[in-house]
C-alpha cells in the first residue's frame, strides 16, 4: 500500500481577491499531486477556505504502469533517434555514433524518469557515522549560510543617540555561542577596522547600500553600527581662479561711502532731534576706594558685604581672620590701633576714617562682627536701620558730637526709664510698645544711637523677624527688640513672670 504526506491548505483570513486566483492556487495544488480531502469555506465568504489535502510518497507497483512506463521510454527513443537524423539529412553533417545515441538516450532515460514523484529518503544508514554525506546533510553547508551583515540585522536595535542600529559584540557571542574573539577575527575579514579607543575616528564600510562601522565606547565595549548609505546630493568639482584685470567691471562693488561723507538732505528744524540733557548718573552705594595705600580699615571695607536692610556693611571675624591671615586676638590688637574696640569704658567705641564710621560688636553666638556706615554730607551718620547677619552694633556710648548741634547724653542707666515714658500700650496682647525711630525723634538723637545705648544694656535686634530676641529686666518688666517683615525696628515691654507672681501673691493674702 501507498504512503501519504499530508498537507493543511488555507485561503488565508481574507480569501482569495478573485475567483481566478482560487481556482489557481487549487490547479497548482493538483499538478503538485496534492488531492484535497477536506474543504470548508466561510459562511460569509466563499473565497475563503480551508482544508486538508493529500499525495502518495511512493505508488503501488502495477504490470500496467510498468508497461506504460517502458512504452513512454521506447517513444521518446525513438523520439530522439528520428530528430538526430533528419537534422544530418537537413544539416549535411554526419550522423551521431553509437556512443553519442548511447550518451543521449541515457540522459532522456535519465529526463523520462522524473515522473513527477518526490524519492524516497533511505534511512537505513543514518546510524552509521562512516556513511557517506547525503543530499539532506548538505544543506548546511556554507553556501546555504547568510552572510555576516545580514546575520547581524536581527540583533540591532535602534541607536539612542544618533541615526542607524547598533549592536553589541558581547550580545552577539552570546547569542551565537561564540567567542568574542572570534566575531571581531569575523569583523576584520568582512573589511571593518576595530577602532584603538572611544576618540578614533570610524572607518565605513558599504554593503547592499547600507554602510557599517564599528565603535568602542567609554566602558570598553565593542559595538557594530550601521546605517543607510545617504544619497550625494552635490559633485565636488574645482573652479578656476580668475584674475582680477579678466573679471567683469559691473560685478566689483564699489566701496561705501564713509558715514560722514555720505550725503544727507537738510531736515526740518521742526524735526530736528532735540539735544538731550546730560544723564544723571546716581551715586553707586558701594564704598568708596580711596586712592595710594590702603589702611587695615579701607581694606576690611573692601571685603565687607551689604547688610540685608538699610544702609551700611558688615563682616564677621572668622570670615576677616581667614581672609587676612590673622587671629582673632592679632586683629582685635590692629583694630585697637584704630580706636575700634568691643567695651571702651567711658570712651567711644567708634572709629571714622575717610567719611566711613566703623564699630564692632558681638552677636548671640559670640561671633565678633565689624561694622560701616558712610557719613551724610552733614556730617551725621545715615539713620535707617541697617540689616547685617548677626545683630545690630552694640556700642557702649555714643559720642555726642556725632550728630549736627548739641545733644544731651542720657545715662546708661536712664535710658530704659526714658523711654519706657514714651511706649504706648499694644492693641494686640500685654505690654507696651513704640518704633526706635518715634524714640530717637522724641529723644533728639539718632536711630543708631538709641539702638546703641539699648545694645549696652543688652538689647540687641534679633538676625530675622522669627529669630529669638534677647530680653533685658528693668522696673520689674522686660525689654526686647524685635524687626517686622517692612524692616521697621520695635522696642516692647512687659510685666516679668517675678512682678505678676509677686502681685498674684498679694491680692489673694
Amino acid at each position: 500500500m501507498a504512503n501519504w504526506e499530508y498537507k493543511v491548505i488555507s485561503s488565508g483570513k481574507g480569501g482569495f481577491a478573485s475567483p481566478a486566483l482560487m481556482e489557481k492556487f487549487i490547479n497548482d495544488l493538483g499538478q503538485e499531486q496534492w488531492e484535497i480531502i477536506n474543504f470548508h469555506t466561510a459562511p460569509d465568504n466563499a473565497l475563503a477556505f480551508t482544508g486538508l489535502a493529500r499525495r502518495p510518497v511512493m505508488r503501488d507497483w502495477t504490470l500496467e504502469d510498468a508497461a506504460a512506463a517502458a512504452a513512454r521510454t521506447e517513444t521518446d527513443k525513438l523520439r530522439v533517434e528520428f530528430e538526430a537524423k533528419f537534422k544530418a539529412v537537413t544539416t549535411g553533417a554526419a550522423a551521431p555514433t553509437e556512443a553519442e545515441d548511447r550518451a543521449e538516450t541515457l540522459i532522456e532515460e535519465k529526463a523520462a524518469a522524473d515522473d513527477g514523484f518526490r524519492r524516497p529518503k533511505d534511512t537505513e544508514r543514518d546510524g552509521d557515522p562512516d556513511a557517506p554525506e547525503g543530499d539532506w546533510d548538505k544543506l548546511a553547508a556554507e553556501d546555504e549560510l547568510p552572510t555576516f551583515f545580514d546575520a547581524l540585522k536581527p540583533h540591532m536595535r535602534n541607536n539612542q543617540r544618533g541615526p542607524g542600529q547598533s549592536v553589541g559584540v558581547d550580545f552577539l557571542a552570546k547569542k551565537w555561542k561564540l567567542e568574542e574573539a572570534e566575531i571581531r577575527s569575523a569583523l576584520v575579514e568582512c573589511g571593518m577596522q576595530i577602532p584603538a579607543d572611544e576618540n578614533a575616528k570610524p572607518v565605513y564600510v558599504e554593503y547592499d547600500g547600507d554602510l557599517f562601522w564599528v565603535n568602542i565606547n567609554r566602558r570598553g565595549e565593542t559595538w557594530i553600527n550601521t546605517r543607510e548609505k545617504p544619497d550625494p546630493v552635490f559633485r565636488i568639482v574645482a573652479g578656476t581662479p580668475v584674475a582680477a584685470e579678466d573679471a567683469p567691471a559691473d560685478t566689483i562693488p564699489a566701496p561705501a561711502p564713509r558715514r560722514e561723507e555720505s550725503p544727507r538732505e537738510p531736515r526740518p528744524a521742526a524735526l530736528e532731534r532735540q539735544p538731550r540733557e546730560p544723564r544723571q548718573e546716581k551715586p553707586r552705594p558701594e564704598p568708596r576706594q580711596e586712592s595710594g595705600p590702603q589702611t587695615l580699615l579701607a581694606k576690611i571695607r573692601g571685603m565687607m558685604r551689604r547688610n540685608r536692610r538699610g544702609h551700611g556693611w558688615s563682616g564677621s571675624f572668622p570670615y576677616l581672620t581667614k581672609a587676612l591671615k590673622l587671629d582673632e586676638a592679632a586683629l582685635l590688637a590692629q583694630l585697637g590701633e584704630f580706636g575700634l574696640r568691643l567695651e571702651g569704658g567711658t570712651e567711644p567705641v567708634v572709629a571714622e576714617e575717610n567719611g566711613f564710621t566703623y564699630w564692632l560688636n558681638r552677636n548671640q553666638r559670640d561671633e565678633i562682627w565689624i561694622n560701616a556706615e558712610e557719613k551724610r554730607e552733614g556730617g551725621g551718620q545715615q539713620s535707617e536701620v541697617r540689616d547685617q547677619p548677626a545683630v545690630e552694633p552694640a556700642r557702649a556710648h555714643e559720642n555726642p558730637s556725632a550728630d549736627v548741634g548739641e545733644t544731651k547724653t542720657l545715662p546708661l542707666e536712664n535710658i530704659l526709664t526714658a523711654v519706657r515714658l514714651l511706649m504706648q500700650p499694644k492693641k494686640r496682647g500685654e505690654g507696651v510698645t513704640a518704633p526706635v525711630p518715634e524714640l530717637a525723634a522724641k529723644l533728639e538723637k539718632s536711630d543708631q544711637q538709641v539702638l546703641a545705648l539699648l545694645a549696652s544694656t543688652g538689647l540687641h535686634l534679633p538676625e530675622s523677624p522669627k529669630a529669638k530676641p534677647t530680653f533685658a529686666e528693668h522696673g520689674g518688666e522686660i525689654y526686647w527688640l524685635n524687626a517686622n517683615a517692612k524692616g521697621q525696628v520695635w522696642l516692647n515691654a512687659k510685666q516679668s513672670a517675678a512682678t505678676r507672681k509677686a502681685k498674684a501673691k498679694k491680692s489673694d493674702e
